[in-house]
């Protein structure tokens, strides 16, 4: 008799004979990540205005005279995923390797309608080099995709693994899942304390009303917190934003995969990727400086809240995940900003990094949002 469908040695069916379906997850993440080009191309969306130049004018400009090799490999490393990510989601319709050149147009058409928007930013500038490099990267990364696609689509170890440890519905959640470590890159007041609206929120009213506007003083009226409360804030936002990310992850697994040593390698893996941006940003010999007292305490908290929860039904996983998110959310906008987090922030090395500082910022701000969203979309709480 064969095992019910919700059994933990059930196997998701073969697909039919011939069948190709095409990659969710590819096509998921090709989305997420070309919206992240455009609003690194076009950060801060501000003072737009017009010089009487084209937009596109500069493809017929001479090339740059000063470059750097950095800049070359960073437009080259920026676009070669969304090269990737174009082949592999234009799979069942095209064979890879039939798809890298129409892979490659769509990925130059994007670079060309960036830079030609850069016209009208008083602090970017067009460029046909960033061009050039930019299409580089797109061909690339569309080769790379042709080569790896028996890796990752169909009849591939890979989407086996996928699917055996996946559901059908888990390719919003991965791609929002994956998302995480790159939001805990940018600087935050605390250590997991991300969707932090308020000076986002200042920004665009101040440029609105063409007056400055703050909106945490007006919001806090002035508020001072001793340095216990601070703490105590610290360690409830850093314990529930963990909780509510390996939370999502668990509800993103199914019963027969290693749960929770694959919890536990997202949540190391985020970590380093948080070190290796504070080595990176600041100085390597900041690589652990998101170390403190408060963060330390609020890993200790959030972990046995994992491992308590991780037994849980999966219905109430969700609420508690959920919960913890929006708990986070509230005392995150709620708390005065830390004076060491004010005073770490002036020392963030933007510079080259402009572009990535901006997507690093709005992933930081938009990603508790997505995770709400996730674990209350239909198809997930069907799951639960």
């Amino acid at each position: 008799m064969p095992a019910p469908p919700d059994s933990p040695t059930a196997v998701p069916a073969a697909a039919p004979s011939g069948a190709s379906t095409g990659s969710a997850f590819a096509r998921v993440s090709l989305l997420v990540y070309a919206l992240l080009i455009v609003y690194a191309s076009w950060y801060p969306f501000s003072g737009w205005r017009d010089l009487g130049i084209k937009p596109f004018d500069y493809l017929w400009a001479r090339l740059p005279y000063y470059w750097t090799g950095f800049d070359v490999w960073t437009n080259v490393a920026g676009y070669a995923p969304l090269g990737l990510l174009l082949v592999l989601a234009m799979h069942p319709h095209l064979r890879p390797w039939w798809a890298v050149l129409p892979a490659t147009l769509a990925g130059v058409l994007l670079s060309v309608c960036m830079e030609a928007g850069q016209t009208y930013l008083p602090t970017r500038v067009p460029s046909n080099l960033d061009l050039l490099t930019n299409a580089a990267g797109v061909t690339l990364g569309a080769l790379l995709g042709a080569a790896c696609s028996r890796t990752f689509l169909h009849e591939s170890r890979l989407l086996l693994v996928r699917q055996r440890w996946f559901p059908a519905e888990a390719s919003r959640g991965l791609a929002v899942a994956g998302l995480w470590p790159l939001a805990l890159i940018y600087p935050q007041n605390h250590l997991f304390g991300l969707g932090n609206l308020v000076p986002p929120l200042s920004g665009f009213f101040s440029d609105l009303l063409d007056t400055p506007i703050d909106l945490a003083t007006a919001w806090l009226n002035n508020a001072q917190l001793s340095a216990e409360q601070y703490w105590l804030a610290d360690v409830i936002v850093t314990a529930c934003g963990l909780t509510g990310a390996a939370l999502l992850v668990l509800q993103l697994l199914r019963r027969q995969a290693p749960r929770r040593r694959l919890v536990a390698l997202y949540l190391l893996a985020c970590i380093a990727a948080k070190s290796l941006a504070c080595a990176l940003f600041f100085a390597p010999q900041n690589a652990f400086v998101w170390i403190s007292p408060s963060a330390v305490g609020g890993i200790m908290l959030g972990t046995m809240m994992i491992a308590g929860l991780s037994w849980a039904p999966p219905t109430a996983q969700r609420r508690v995940a959920g919960l913890a998110l929006f708990l986070s959310l509230v005392v995150t906008n709620a708390v005065p900003a830390n004076p060491y987090y004010l005073s770490t922030l002036e020392t963030w090395v933007q510079g080259k990094f402009l572009n990535f500082d901006g997507a690093a910022q709005f992933l930081s701000v938009i990603w508790p949002f997505l995770a709400l969203w996730m674990l209350y979309h239909p198809a997930h709480r069907k799951q639960s």
